[in-house]
C-alpha cells in the first residue's frame, strides 16, 4: 500500500497523524467512542487501527491486535466457511456490508454483534481498506430470546388450558347422562314400580340418591368452571333487590342447617341494597357460600346473612362461627381445586371449585368476592357488586 493510501486509511480510521485539522478532530472523536468498536482494515483484512470501544468490546489492546487478521474475531466455523473473505468481497463490490452474528472476544467468550464494513477508496477510486464498526447486541439478543421463550410458554399454556377446558366439558357432559339415569331409576324404585319397597331398601335408595346428587354437583362445578375458563359465560344484568336473594338462599339451606344443628339468621338488609347483576348467577354464589358455611360450621354454630350499601357498591355478607381460615390461606382458597385442610380421609364434599367459580362470576358482573377470617372464631365472605340506584 502507498504512503498516501495508508494516510487515507489512517484519516478515516481515526489514527493520529492525518494531515489536516478535520481528520485529527475526527480521530479524537472516534477514539473517544466506547460503545462501538471502530477500526480500520487494510484491503486484505488486517487491522490498522483500534479505538477504545474496540478494546472494551473485544478485549484486545491496540498493540495486541494491530497487524492481526480480523478473522480472529469470528468463530472457527465461520472462518472455515470463508465468511470473512465473503464479507470483504461484498463490501468492496457494493461499498458496504452489514451482518448480525456471533463474534469472539479475546477471552474466548461469544457476543452477539451487529457489524458494518464500509469500503474506503482514495480520490482515484482505488480500494485502500475498510472501516469496520461493531456493536455489542448481546443484551438485546438475550431479551429477544427471553421474549420468544415467554411467548412460546404462554402459547403452550393457552393450548393446554383450552385442551383442559374441552376435556372437562366433554367429561362433564358424558358423566351427567348416566347420573341422570341413576336418579331416574332410583325414583322409579322408590315409588314401587318394581314392587313394594321396605324401609331398609328405601334407606338404601336415599343414600344412592344423595351420592348421585353429590357427584352431579361436582360434575356441574367442573362444567361451570370449564365454561368460565373458556369465556363462554354470558351475563344478563338487571337491578336486583339483594334482600330477596338472601331470603331465597336461606330457604334453600334451611334443611341442611337443621340437620347439622345450626342456626340461620337473616341480618340487616337495607331496602336500598339493589345491585345490577345477573340474578341467577348471584343466587348461585350466595347458595355456594351458604353451603360452605353449613359444611364447615360445627353443630350449635350460627350463620348470619345480611346486605348493605357502601357508596356505589351493594354487598351481601355471609358470616359463620366455623373453624376459620389461617391467614396464609386467605388467597389460595379462591384458587381452583383448593380446599384448606382437606385430607384424603376427610368427609368434605366437592373438589374445591365452588369459591373459584363464585369469585369469577362475581368479577364477571363487575364485582368481587373477598373474605375475612379469624381461626377458631369464624369467617365473613363478602360479595361486592355494582349498586343500582
Amino acid at each position: 500500500m502507498t504512503k498516501n493510501a495508508q494516510r487515507d486509511v489512517a484519516a478515516v480510521a481515526g489514527e493520529p497523524g492525518a494531515a489536516s485539522t478535520a481528520p485529527g478532530l475526527y480521530a479524537l472523536l472516534v477514539d473517544s467512542v466506547r460503545d462501538y468498536a471502530i477500526f480500520a482494515l487494510d484491503p486484505t483484512g488486517h487491522v490498522l487501527s483500534w479505538n477504545l470501544g474496540a478494546e472494551r468490546i473485544k478485549g484486545y489492546k491496540s498493540e495486541e491486535i494491530v497487524g492481526k487478521h480480523f478473522s480472529i474475531f469470528y468463530p472457527p466455523e465461520d472462518v472455515e466457511n470463508g465468511k470473512t473473505a465473503f464479507e470483504l468481497r461484498v463490501a468492496a463490490r457494493e461499498g458496504r456490508f452489514e451482518d448480525e452474528g456471533w463474534r469472539v472476544r479475546k477471552d474466548g467468550s461469544l457476543f452477539w454483534a451487529n457489524v458494518v464494513i464500509t469500503a474506503l477508496r482514495d480520490s482515484n477510486g482505488q480500494l485502500v481498506g475498510f472501516a469496520k464498526v461493531t456493536r455489542d447486541l448481546t443484551e438485546r439478543k438475550a431479551a429477544e430470546e427471553r421474549a420468544l421463550a415467554d411467548a412460546q410458554r404462554l402459547a403452550a399454556a393457552e393450548a393446554a388450558n383450552r385442551a383442559k377446558s374441552e376435556f372437562l366439558t366433554t367429561l362433564s357432559h358424558e358423566l351427567r347422562t348416566p347420573l341422570n339415569a341413576i336418579a331416574g331409576y332410583v325414583q322409579l324404585l322408590d315409588v314401587g314400580v318394581a314392587g313394594p319397597v321396605s324401609e331398609q331398601q328405601r334407606e338404601f335408595l336415599e343414600r344412592i340418591r344423595g351420592s348421585q346428587q353429590q357427584l352431579l354437583g361436582i360434575i356441574n362445578d367442573l362444567l361451570n368452571y370449564s365454561r368460565i375458563e373458556a369465556a363462554q359465560v354470558s351475563y344478563d344484568l338487571e337491578p336486583v333487590q339483594l334482600r330477596e336473594v338472601v331470603e331465597r338462599g336461606l330457604r334453600m339451606v334451611t334443611p341442611q342447617a337443621a340437620g347439622r344443628g345450626l342456626r340461620l339468621e337473616q341480618g340487616p338488609c337495607a331496602e336500598t341494597a339493589v345491585a345490577r347483576v345477573d340474578e341467577s348467577k348471584l343466587d348461585q354464589i350466595v347458595l355456594n357460600l351458604l353451603t360452605n358455611a353449613v359444611r364447615f360450621t360445627p353443630s350449635g354454630g350460627l350463620i348470619t346473612v345480611g346486605c348493605a350499601v357502601a357508596g356505589d357498591r351493594a354487598t351481601i355478607s355471609v358470616r359463620d362461627t366455623g373453624q376459620g381460615i389461617p391467614a396464609e390461606h386467605l388467597t389460595t382458597i379462591f384458587e381452583p381445586f383448593v380446599q384448606v385442610g382437606r385430607k384424603l380421609t376427610s368427609a368434605a364434599e366437592g373438589v374445591g371449585l365452588g369459591l373459584a367459580i363464585s369469585r369469577e362470576l362475581a368479577r364477571g358482573m363487575g364485582g368481587d368476592l373477598s373474605v375475612e377470617s379469624t381461626p377458631g372464631e369464624g369467617s365473613v365472605f363478602t360479595i361486592s357488586l355494582p349498586r343500582s340506584r
